[in-house]
């Protein structure tokens, strides 16, 4: 494999600074630290191509809190200059290292996503008979750090893009111990560094290329037909049902390798025929269903955007975008009977009165959600432009 290199003049160049802040600001205008920065644009980009140059940059601390996503996950966000280099930096090195992964590989890249992935299972389960799916446990907060920077080093020999990665993946916080695996040296682990906080740009990109080498290793060496991972989600088919659970084996022992574990109780190998979860969806060969909690979620979600509404403390454009982009992504399977139901169970109204009814989860309002008197029917939203899933973790986006 031939190695990247020659591209660190590109990163510090002031133009690539100047995209990477119009990336970075994208959707966040207005918010203070955005402010800011751009109050002086020109002399803090030019700040930050001299600290890059002379290698003197250091990233700042993280803000940390929890999210409940079917589960807590704890969110680590970077100050805003911070994440301006990261897409300095990857606007250079994804590019050239992203053609290297494997096609079947969905989550943040390009022309790809979690319909995509969905669309690519569902043919193969037309094929095959039966489907395995298993979990890498605590992903994220396990990936180890000396691990990842050798396979940074397997790919890129370019001295400052090793030195601005190993600078943003040391600045993370701590995951704490991780598991220990045969031969370990107890003093060692004790100094082993773990975890890529969850909304960086940089974190995704390195959570792809942290199993780049799992994905080579089941295509091209075992040549498994059809297999595809959405970050640590990994469904593999067969029409053998126990080839798939030897694959589980051999996922297994390659992971160990990499200081990871499956899930244990994340392990299923199942007909196709039955259906399958698959990011959100309950997948069978003929068609594919919403899972149970996601209309009950996003209903109460509704519910507390109309309270906000009536307390004026939320506009119509943020609750417009936040159904379009349920619908969005409800619209990919047989949902017409629970859109409507969602929908047409909360109504809003500025003003003090507007309270929940416990009996119907509505409020006394008169307008329905999903129509604007400035902008349209419901119908109008049903045909918007798709968006990412209501509820997802906030990450950083390309532009």
């Amino acid at each position: 494999m031939r190695r990247l290199g020659g591209i660190w003049p590109r990163v510090l160049e002031f133009e690539n600074l100047l995209a990477a802040h119009l990336k970075a600001r994208k959707g966040k205008r207005g918010r203070p630290a955005v402010a800011r920065f751009e109050l002086d644009l020109e002399r803090n980009l030019f700040a930050l191509q001299r600290e890059l140059e002379h290698r003197t940059y250091r990233p700042g601390a993280y803000r940390l809190f929890e999210i409940y996503d079917r589960k807590p996950r704890r969110i680590a966000a970077a100050p805003y200059r911070d994440r301006v280099v990261h897409h300095a930096l990857m606007n250079l090195v994804e590019p050239a290292l992203d053609c290297r992964f494997i096609a079947d590989s969905y989550a943040c890249r390009a022309g790809k996503g979690v319909h995509a992935a969905v669309e690519r299972y569902q043919d193969w389960a037309r094929r095959y008979a039966y489907a395995l799916k298993v979990d890498v446990r605590r992903y994220f907060p396990s990936i180890d750090h000396a691990v990842l920077k050798q396979k940074l080093r397997h790919r890129i020999k370019d001295p400052g893009v090793l030195w601005l990665f190993d600078t943003i993946i040391d600045s993370a916080p701590d995951a704490g111990p991780g598991e220990t695996f045969a031969g370990d040296d107890l003093v060692e682990l004790m100094h082993r560094r773990l975890g890529l906080p969850i909304g960086n740009l940089t974190s995704q990109f390195l959570g792809n290329l942290y199993l780049d080498d799992l994905d080579h290793h089941l295509k091209e060496t075992l040549r498994v037909p059809a297999y595809l991972r959405y970050v640590d989600d990994l469904i593999l088919l067969d029409d053998n049902k126990s080839r798939l659970w030897d694959l589980r084996m051999e996922i297994d022992r390659f992971l160990a390798g990499e200081r990871l574990r499956l899930h244990p109780h994340k392990i299923q190998v199942l007909p196709t025929g039955l259906g399958l979860d698959v990011l959100g969806y309950r997948v069978l060969p003929g068609h594919r269903r919403l899972r149970r909690d996601n209309g009950y979620r996003f209903r109460r979600r509704l519910r507390g955007m109309a309270r906000g509404y009536a307390r004026g403390e939320l506009g119509w454009r943020a609750i417009d975008a936040s159904v379009a982009a349920w619908i969005g992504h409800v619209r990919h399977a047989a949902s017409l009977g629970l859109r409507r139901a969602v929908l047409g169970s909360v109504v809003f109204r500025r003003g003090p009165s507007g309270t929940p009814s416990p009996e119907s989860g509505s409020m006394d309002t008169g307008q329905p959600v999903g129509r604007c008197p400035a902008r349209g029917s419901r119908r109008r939203l049903e045909q918007q432009p798709e968006q990412a899933p209501v509820g997802q973790p906030q990450q950083e986006h390309r532009g």
